[in-house]
């Protein structure tokens, strides 16, 4: 199963192959945020993709939107909602819902 490594909380969870960032988040209770529930309708689930990009799907152009708008966007920028994970990566939640 691939890992998915959530950092600053240095949490390693084992995801499904194809499951969101989000939903391996909210599966293990991973403090990120998530206001429009996975819709790709905001940016608060806004991860930074630190190693292992290629272990994610491919950004479609609504993404590719939101992402652009998102505060502190970087190139290695993703939604966690939109992210599909078939390996192992390593991420840092931007957004954290609360102090973990």
């Amino acid at each position: 199963m691939p890992k998915v490594t959530f950092l600053p909380m240095n949490m390693i969870c084992e995801a499904k192959d194809g499951e969101s960032i989000l939903d391996v988040a909210i599966n293990h209770d991973v403090p990120i945020q998530h206001a429009c529930g996975g819709f790709c309708a905001c940016t608060t689930c806004h991860v930074i993709v630190k190693s292992d990009e290629k272990s994610l799907s491919e950004m479609e152009d609504d993404e590719i939107e939101r992402v652009e708008r998102a505060v502190s966007s970087q190139g290695n920028s993703r939604l966690g909602c939109q992210a599909r994970v078939h390996g192992d990566v390593v991420v840092e939640v931007v957004n954290l819902d609360h102090n973990y």
